[in-house]
């Protein structure tokens, strides 16, 4: 058995003197593996494209014209953008005292006061399903982007079999990509940044001059919408907050970059915040925009294509210039899903480092050309896949998915910062903190987390058949029997939480000696 990290004492909650990246990694047990050349600017630019403002609005826009309309999109963004916020500070403060790849369930093991193995493994556990459905949400909402411009030159019609053929073509290009295009793709994150911020620039100046004809202020703030089949509008609101709960994922992904980064405690809490803070303002602008050139609700909700937006930019600014709008938001989801698929690698690497998933060996394996976990890439891949195949047969495929991103991720946020909010004063603080608002913002964090828990695998139409049904409670179900099942069988016996590959001098010397550092 390695030796534990270097112990930190609990007897004082101020920062600890600042030491390397590497140093501080090999404190935490591990081995610099990953290659350590992400700015600040890069782990940031990560996390904004996973969130993507121009993916997860868009995308989810028509669920939400029918589940609240105007007055739950425009809304409802600020108020979840604001406690999403709330959760993203309570993660950062944990993020820079564990700056490491396992992100979450690393710091579930080592804040549990006890039975710290167990916290660790259903953090991980709800981590990797809620990363896989976000990369399955993704770029499935970019098939169906696609589709709907291929539907609109005549090229391809859309139907749910060509959306699931362009969603695997799609992931199969970000597998590509995040294997053989390492350096490509650190550079298309940082590309991404603007293209989002000056998209969503072009988009809503093109929606707000072009249009002959607006929305009225009163309409876009509070005309509310409700074609769920439902007849509580308190409810229906509560399910619209979905549009804006799954557009706010993702941004993890800094923690998870933390050990290919410099300045690693820092950058990865500032990573978390700063893509939220940028998300929720650029992410509103486009909210309205886009609802002001709202030309013929009913027509644009039942479009042909399956994509109100995109019949939205049609009618608001012509054909033509319909698709180059459309064209802006295929881009940069396709850069989400692209930096999708790095983050869940990362964490799938992460996690089969400790031997927490059937076949670790293989996936944590790492490509000594690029440095990088290819054969976690293709798993992303492939599990993303499996979760939007049931498209073919079910409407509301999407949106479960969409459901079991936000579930998974958000437990698996939300469990550090529980286990943060019983320690107390004991926590040892990172460099980066939130000083005496700790204990308020985490317990708001926990409780919004419990709140959106329970709604999300409500049933989203009325009434409930097997082709609107919501799957989400049956595919959260089944992760947690089998890695609940799996753990009282089998890993309960093994699997005593992050593993420690050396001492802080040992791993040195290793590193030394291949000449990683």
């Amino acid at each position: 058995m390695s030796p534990e990290p270097v112990p930190v004492s609990p007897a004082s909650p101020t920062a600890p003197a600042p030491v390397g990246d590497e140093q501080r990694l090999h404190e935490l047990g591990y081995a610099q593996e990953l290659s350590r050349t992400m700015s600040g600017f890069s782990n940031f630019a990560v996390s904004f494209t996973i969130i993507s403002i121009l993916s997860g609005c868009l995308t989810l826009y028509g669920y939400g014209m029918t589940t609240g309309g105007p007055a739950l999109i425009v809304w409802g963004w600020p108020f979840v953008g604001l406690m999403t916020l709330i959760v993203g500070l309570a993660m950062a403060e944990v993020c820079s005292s564990y700056p490491t790849a396992g992100g979450l369930y690393y710091w579930a093991a080592k804040l549990a006061p006890s039975h710290g193995p167990f916290f660790s493994w259903a953090t991980g556990w709800f981590n990797f399903v809620g990363q896989v459905a976000v990369t399955a949400g993704v770029d499935f909402g970019a098939a169906q982007f696609l589709c709907a411009l291929l539907d609109l030159q005549g090229w391809l019609t859309a139907t749910p079999g060509h959306t699931v053929l362009l969603f695997g073509l799609i992931l199969a290009l970000h597998g590509a990509l995040n294997t053989f295009g390492v350096r490509l793709v650190a550079l298309l994150n940082s590309v991404s940044v603007w293209w989002h911020l000056l998209g969503v620039l072009v988009i809503v100046g093109a929606l707000a001059i072009a249009p002959a004809h607006h929305q009225s202020a009163s309409y876009v703030f509070t005309h509310f919408v409700n074609t769920t089949g439902w007849h509580n509008s308190l409810y229906v609101a509560a399910l619209g907050l979905l549009l804006a709960q799954y557009t706010f994922t993702g941004y993890d992904a800094s923690a998870h970059m933390t050990e290919e980064t410099h300045d690693a405690a820092r950058s990865g809490p500032r990573g978390i915040v700063m893509s939220i803070v940028v998300s929720l303002i650029a992410g509103w602008v486009l909210l309205i925009g886009i609802t002001f050139a709202i030309q013929n609700y009913s027509g644009e909700l039942n479009s042909s294509t399956g994509v109100p937006p995109a019949q939205i930019f049609i009618d608001a600014v012509g054909a033509t210039g319909g698709k180059l709008l459309l064209l802006i938001a295929i881009g940069a989801q396709l850069f989400c899903g692209m930096s999708s698929v790095t983050a869940n690698s990362r964490m799938i690497y992460a996690f089969s480092r400790d031997g927490a998933l059937p076949g670790s060996r293989i996936w944590h394996r790492i490509n000594h050309r690029t440095r990088t976990p290819t054969n976690a890439v293709w798993l992303a891949a492939v599990g993303a896949f499996l979760l939007g195949l049931p498209y073919l047969w079910n409407a509301t495929a999407y949106a479960a998915v969409t459901s079991i991103a936000v579930i998974g991720l958000y437990i698996a946020y939300v469990i550090p910062t529980f286990l943060r909010l019983r320690q107390g004063a004991r926590f040892q603080r990172g460099p980066w903190h939130l000083g005496r608002w700790s204990r308020p913002i985490g317990i708001v964090a926990v409780t919004w987390v419990l709140i959106i828990t329970v709604l999300f695998m409500l049933p989203q139409v009325s009434p409930v058949t097997v082709h609107t049904f919501n799957y989400a409670p049956i595919a959260v179900l089944a992760v947690m029997a089998f890695a609940g099942g799996w753990w009282l069988i089998s890993a309960r016996h093994w699997f005593t939480g992050p593993k420690v590959q050396g001492s802080v001098e040992e791993l040195a010397a290793v590193e030394r000696d291949l000449g990683t550092i």
